[in-house]
């Protein structure tokens, strides 16, 4: 049997979960800008750069207000997700010239949704053969870029596309 260590993953697998803890999501916001993966924050929602990525340059558009369903969202946060998650399309085009896109809610623990309590809109960029000998063999990902990079090359995209649909 083949084994992979990872010590650093034992305080999230043993971790006790209570009925009040922090949301990741809610946090995400209030970082130091050299720690935060948040590339554009809008009105009503934000985008961030997932931190266990499928691929480079994975995106999530959140609402600001702590909600867990599509349902809870205000008619103005649906339509700032909406445009956000147009605008991460071009972004990520243009950063990393991707062949596809999956776009994507998980709602519910069964649907796969790893933050139940806060509702998000994954963007995941995808190349003809980015699934490799590494993930269908390996169960592993291999991704070139580090993350606080990511956020280097996307923010001034989504600053400027921000201006011009300001028509500055």
């Amino acid at each position: 049997m083949d084994r992979l260590w990872s010590p650093w993953r034992l305080a999230y697998v043993t971790k006790v979960e209570s009925v009040e803890h922090d949301c990741v999501f809610c946090e995400a916001t209030g970082l130091p800008d050299a720690e935060s993966l948040v590339v554009f924050a809008g009105t009503a929602c934000y985008v961030v750069l997932n931190l266990y990525p499928y691929n480079n340059g994975h995106l999530m558009v959140v609402p600001f207000r702590h909600v867990g369903t599509l349902s809870a969202l205000t008619g103005a946060e649906m339509d700032e997700i909406g445009r956000l998650t147009q605008r991460c399309e071009m972004a990520l085009t243009e950063a990393y010239a991707p062949h596809g896109f999956n776009v994507g809610v998980n709602l519910g623990k069964p649907a796969g949704a790893g933050v139940l309590e806060h509702v998000h809109v994954h963007i995941v960029p995808r190349w003809n053969g980015d699934s490799n000998f590494m993930t269908v063999v390996g169960e592993t990902r291999v991704l070139p870029e580090e993350l606080s990079a990511s956020a280097e090359r996307l923010r001034p995209i989504f600053a400027r596309l921000a201006d011009e649909k300001a028509g500055r």
